[in-house]
């Protein structure tokens, strides 16, 4: 196995098993919600593509810091195909983890100033396994580096993460398989929110943003490009309306605006850019 693979299997286990050892979470949410978008587009397909996207989340608090994993399956039509020749639509899997450690629970000391109400140090992975036509995605990656807390209504967290990243890419209309090839040490500046606000009925903002550096040459002996990926959403919280607790079920429209995806630049390759409006309805439990 590589060694980047390796560390990165590694730090996964290490991760999963801090988050498991970890005292009884203070709080939680888990939730499961739906996302449907006609607009997707993925690089080297000129063509709109129609996605459904089921995810599974959790979010926990505990002593020591909190704790963030969500799992995505993504469904594409048939002009996203699942292989060469097929008329099927490619499925997809990413997987997030987070461990944000908040150093004011871990030292009892208060480091608030201004508009932050505490530091932290943030560790994790994304993985994920995408069967399409031209590239078969098989991410790798770990991040690591220091998270603002900002003193807001629900929650910001900025953080300046580290991301060492690889990928081993398959196309099937060539029969190509690539060795898994590890990309330069980049960096993200990433933010995620969740603030509530009310307008006459329960309203929230929520969602993350990440702008992310060139990540060196690629596999193929090209050029990459920065990337700046905002995903956002606007849901109003209808349980009560249906006569179930508060923060049961929510619905809302989304928007994703993803430039260079996945370090593609959008000026020589097409579909590299997305906007993308979506609707989406979440049921927390």
């Amino acid at each position: 196995m590589p060694r980047l693979a390796r560390s990165t299997v590694a730090l996964a286990i290490i991760a999963m098993s801090a988050a498991c050892t970890a005292q009884a979470a203070d709080w939680s949410d888990t939730s499961l919600s739906y996302r449907y978008g006609t607009k997707f587009a993925e690089p080297y397909n000129d063509q709109d593509i129609t996605k459904t996207i089921v995810n599974l989340s959790h979010v926990s608090g505990y002593k020591y810091g909190k704790n963030f994993f969500s799992v995505d399956l993504l469904m594409s039509s048939e002009l996203d195909p699942s292989a060469a020749g097929s008329n099927s639509g490619a499925h997809e899997a990413y997987v997030v983890y987070r461990n944000t450690l908040d150093l004011g629970k871990i030292t009892g000391n208060n480091y608030a100033f201004g508009p932050v109400r505490g530091l932290g140090a943030t560790v994790g992975f994304d993985y994920n396994s995408k069967t399409d036509a031209g590239y078969n995605s098989k991410k790798r990656m770990v991040v690591a580096g220091p998270t603002l807390m900002l003193d807001v209504p629900g929650f910001l967290d900025v953080s300046l993460l580290a991301l060492w990243e690889s990928n081993a890419p398959y196309n099937s209309y060539t029969n190509q398989a690539t060795p898994r090839y590890a990309y330069k040490t980049h960096a993200m500046l990433t933010g995620a929110w969740g603030i509530p606000f009310n307008v006459g009925i329960p309203l929230s903002f929520e969602g993350y943003a990440n702008f992310i550096t060139a990540k060196g040459t690629n596999e193929f002996g090209g050029g990459t490009a920065p990337e700046t990926n905002i995903d956002m959403q606007i849901m109003y919280d209808i349980s009560e309306a249906v006569g179930t607790p508060k923060n049961t079920f929510k619905i809302g429209v989304e928007y994703q605006y993803w430039k260079n995806k996945f370090g593609n630049p959008d000026r020589t390759v097409p579909g590299a850019t997305a906007k993308t409006p979506m609707v989406r309805a979440e049921y927390h439990f």
